[in-house]
């Protein structure tokens, strides 16, 4: 169930958003009151409302783009202090949040994408602290020359301007994405959904106050969560006004808005990802991986959906007994069957489930006989998220890495090294799953463009 479809069961999203904020500053990061928000509002006084969000935006884009690094570092590493130092509002929005979720019904995943707790707020501190010891992308020459003619050429990088982002039940995309657009000098404009929105609200809250603590512009975040799914889908269609839009989460939530939206658009991370356990590999090693891969985090996008099985692997029967004794629930094909321990059932695997991702504590199984069948296999099914082989054969693992067509591929390493902050990016605003602009993790190259710039001495083409 996705954070759309679950508000649904519980309130009016639009309802919802006109809670009262648990940061005193909340308020102040839309343009709106509570009380004028949602479906209070005509259809031509929400596209207003959020417009204005939008072009204050805007304006916010074109201070932060000429800010320098050390500025805009100053004013990451304050908003990973101010963070931690009011844990405890953070916290208790948070709770709030997650009883609310729980009372509804909403999913185990969801709960656990939702919930913050001291360390994984220590983690979001320590993300940003990492993003201001990365180098600044912009003004970064991508390639540099002089013409024949004299023509001094560069290719630089320059921040995208106002990003948008559509995610659910996720703070943590909130910290990331502000901190990443800051560092690469763009605006944003969150829509962090009913789900979060006690959470959300504080953090925004803290962030906008540290900035503009430091001389740089709190509308450099901005929220149209007040304005619910009414506002999201004003967002979805202001062109010009939003230079691109990342949605994060569910395949419903990144599908509608994909069909959806007006504005150009950035696809990301529905993950069915796939590990072949080829013939020669180690079952030590193999059971580390999958034990790490399907169980360490089940509810994100980079945890092992399906499991391939080479025919002729002796570690096969030991893996798929260390993931039953870990609580996974298998699904598998006839021959997988006969590899179980004996006495253990599973259900059958069918194509639901090799199309599926689980996000929970289950895995489906098939078993090939060769590398090749594989990647006919995982070409059907992927996302083109990530895959994985755990071999000890140079030639199967070489085969397999140019076989997968997928934003990431990984030899005998957990797919859950696939996420941003683990690759050294600092954070992500995202995992692409399509091959324009940005694919796989997207970091603060992935959130600039480039700009020729050409100096001469009067040359004149002829």
């Amino acid at each position: 169930m996705t954070e759309l479809q679950d508000a649904r069961t519980t309130q009016n999203d639009d309802d919802a958003e006109r809670s009262p904020s648990t940061h005193p500053s909340a308020s102040s990061a839309s343009s709106a009151s509570p009380a004028s928000s949602g479906s209070s509002l005509s259809p031509d006084e929400l596209t207003e409302a959020v417009h204005s969000i939008t072009d204050r935006a805007r304006a916010a884009s074109r201070v932060l783009g000429r800010a320098t690094r050390a500025r805009k570092d100053r004013a990451l590493l304050a908003i990973a202090e101010a963070i931690v130092a009011r844990r405890d509002v953070v916290l208790a929005a948070n709770r709030a949040d997650v009883e609310r979720g729980r009372a509804a019904g909403t999913s185990d995943y969801l709960l656990d994408r939702l919930t913050l707790d001291p360390a994984r707020i220590d983690g979001l501190s320590a993300a940003l602290a990492q993003l201001a010891a990365l180098p600044d992308p912009v003004g970064t020459a991508v390639r540099a020359e002089t013409l024949p003619n004299g023509l001094r050429m560069r290719q630089v990088r320059v921040p995208l301007g106002v990003v948008a982002a559509i995610y659910e039940a996720r703070p943590n995309v909130t910290v990331d994405i502000a901190g990443l657009a800051l560092k690469s000098g763009n605006a944003v404009v969150l829509r962090g959904g009913s789900a979060a929105r006690a959470t959300n609200a504080a953090l925004i809250g803290i962030i906008r106050d540290t900035l503009e603590d430091h001389g740089l512009p709190d509308d450099a975040v901005l929220t149209i969560d007040e304005y619910g799914r009414a506002g999201a889908q004003v967002l979805m269609a202001a062109r010009g006004r939003i230079d691109v839009l990342i949605p994060r989460g569910g395949r419903d939530l990144i599908q509608s808005v994909v069909t959806t939206a007006r504005v150009p658009v950035i696809e990301t991370g529905e993950g069915n990802v796939h590990i072949l356990l080829d013939a020669s590999a180690d079952e030590e090693m193999a059971v580390d991986l999958l034990l790490n891969a399907k169980t360490q985090r089940p509810s994100v996008c980079n945890t092992v959906e399906t499991l391939l099985v080479h025919s002729r692997s002796a570690a096969a029967p030991g893996v798929l007994a260390a993931l039953i004794r870990a609580g996974v629930t298998l699904h598998v094909d006839d021959r997988a069957r006969s590899l179980l321990p004996e006495g253990v059932d599973a259900p059958a695997a069918t194509d639901d489930d090799w199309g599926r991702e689980y996000m929970q504590l289950d895995l489906a199984v098939r078993t090939v006989d060769s590398v090749d069948e594989a990647l006919t296999h995982i070409r059907r099914w992927s996302t083109g998220h990530s895959e994985a082989i755990i071999t000890n054969d140079l030639a199967a693992s070489e085969e397999f890495v140019a076989g997968v067509d997928s934003a990431a591929v990984l030899v005998n390493a957990s797919t859950r090294f696939v996420d941003g902050g683990e690759l050294g990016l600092g954070a992500e605003v995202g995992i692409s799953t399509q091959k324009m602009h940005a694919r796989g993790p997207m970091g603060l190259s992935e959130l600039t463009t480039t700009k020729w710039i050409v100096q001469g001495e009067g040359q004149i083409r002829r």
